[in-house]
């Protein structure tokens, strides 16, 4: 599907007023959860900023740790156990280090914290993988797209293919961006430096026959046509969007901090108040008598003041407050705990117990897996593989790594990130009770057990390193 300039700008424009009535969420959540510096004297309860950030980081330690491999490749199962298979298993296996060494090499974790930070806010997250200019350390550049910049559409796969992502660029910044682009003759006589406010460009993506197709449109708003600055194909996307979880017939995500905005509004204002109580515990409210010797606005109740009456007139008394607020905290304490369940706080993260056993950490581990099965299985298919893909893709055309393609089949994307290997930790302890309830039924039974085909089981299961199995002999 080929799309003109103005056929982009008209179409991100009506995307963006379709999701016109998420933007005052959005800019509410933001307020109480990652306000930004002129924004935060009004923010009077941080449970729920601080819990954000806390679920933010766990899902990066999570799902992509830094400086830990938390993804592999392997031979597709019917060549897993196969000569053939064993050495391409070697060859992915370098493969997967070079995709490491450059992950950890580029701005990745800082991005991809980023990213999921609007993720656990909106519940949508948007991250742009380009290849870096020559001569840097990795090939590789992460940017976290502000999702209230991106304006996604879902396309016929259910995931959000259609991508535009808005920004207000000088004349300079265009010209660095888009070196080989061609300016309007009005706009291409303005030397760089020279005033000019920034002008409108939508960049877009979006899935064709051959992969994906991008384009950026330049909008003068001068009255003029709109302008083709670049275009291109690519046969992974560069923006890769994804969510917390979805509802029926909506675009974007809905996130956990959407979720308990209700209590993280109540809770704020229950410390405003509660605030406003104290200051009126410890200064009073007073009232005085009219009698033309004291003026109530040159009173100043502090230590050591002396303040003038007339004779028979009662003065300055205080006027008694009309209740008590203790319940506020009996409130609040509700509050701050179901912010911080909803947020996964104590879900998440190591346990605080040191006394805690082996086995209460594997049916915590466990449970964490019931509770984020849902959203996981989301990002796996929505940010975790087209993202090992886009990346493959750029070191492939850099020359660093053969061409791999993960979906024809030949080779499998394997998770070993700590909460997948949570139910590879599962069926290897059901495979080694079954191995271990086989060695005592005798001879016969054990027989029937190929130790070599387990032993290559449990590696493939728990993730192990195909350097550590003996090669199969060819026959």
């Amino acid at each position: 599907m080929a799309m003109t300039p103005r056929d982009i700008l008209d179409r991100q424009r009506e995307a963006q007023n379709q999701r016109r009535t998420l933007e005052a969420i959005w800019t509410d959540a933001y307020a109480h959860v990652l306000p930004k510096p002129h924004e935060a004297t009004a923010l009077y309860d941080a449970t729920a900023a601080d819990a954000a950030e806390q679920l933010a980081a766990s899902l990066l330690a999570e799902l992509t740790p830094p400086w830990s491999r938390w993804f592999g490749l392997a031979p597709a199962r019917d060549l897993a156990d196969t000569p053939a298979g064993q050495a391409a298993a070697y060859a992915l296996e370098g493969t997967a280090a070079v995709l490491q060494s450059h992950l950890d090499r580029s701005n990745f974790a800082v991005e991809m914290h980023q990213a999921f930070l609007d993720l656990v806010i909106t519940g949508t997250g948007v991250l742009l993988v380009e290849e870096a200019p020559p001569g840097e350390t990795s090939a590789l550049r992460f940017t976290a797209v502000p999702v209230r910049h991106a304006v996604l559409e879902e396309g016929p796969s259910g995931r959000l293919d259609n991508i535009y992502r808005e920004s207000a660029l000088t004349l300079t910044e265009i010209r660095r961006r888009f070196p080989f682009a061609e300016l309007p003759p009005a706009l291409d006589r303005i030397k760089d430096g020279e005033s000019h406010p920034p002008l409108r460009v939508v960049e877009a993506v979006w899935p064709d026959r051959f992969g994906h197709r991008y384009a950026a449109a330049l909008d003068p708003g001068t009255g003029t046509d709109a302008t083709l600055l670049a275009q291109g194909g690519f046969s992974d996307p560069p923006y890769i969007a994804f969510r917390w979880l979805k509802a029926p017939g909506e675009v974007y995500g809905r996130g956990p901090v959407v979720k308990a905005l209700p209590d993280i509004r109540t809770a704020n204002r229950v410390v405003e108040l509660v605030l406003k109580n104290a200051s009126i515990a410890v200064t009073g409210i007073w009232q005085a008598e009219d009698d033309g010797v004291l003026n109530p606005a040159t009173v100043q109740l502090v230590p050591g003041a002396i303040i003038p009456r007339a004779p028979g007139s009662a003065g300055l008394t205080p006027l008694a407050a009309p209740g008590n607020f203790d319940v506020s905290q009996l409130m609040l304490n509700d509050l701050r705990q179901r912010i911080r369940q909803a947020l996964l706080v104590d879900r998440l993260g190591n346990p605080r117990d040191a006394r805690m056993t082996a086995t209460e950490v594997l049916e915590r581990s466990a449970e964490t897996s019931r509770l984020l099965g849902a959203t996981y299985g989301r990002l796996q298919s929505e940010l975790l593989t087209p993202l090992v893909a886009r990346c493959l893709s750029i070191l492939a055309r850099r020359g660093e790594v053969p061409p791999v393609l993960l979906d024809n089949g030949r080779v499998a994307l394997r998770y070993e990130s700590p909460l997948a290997r949570v139910q590879g930790r599962a069926d290897a302890a059901n495979t080694l009770l079954f191995l271990e309830a086989v060695s005592k039924m005798g001879n016969e039974a054990r027989e029937q057990v190929d130790a070599a085909a387990a032993a290559r089981w449990l590696a493939r299961t728990l993730g192990a390193p195909a350097e550590i199995l003996i090669p199969t002999p060819v026959e």
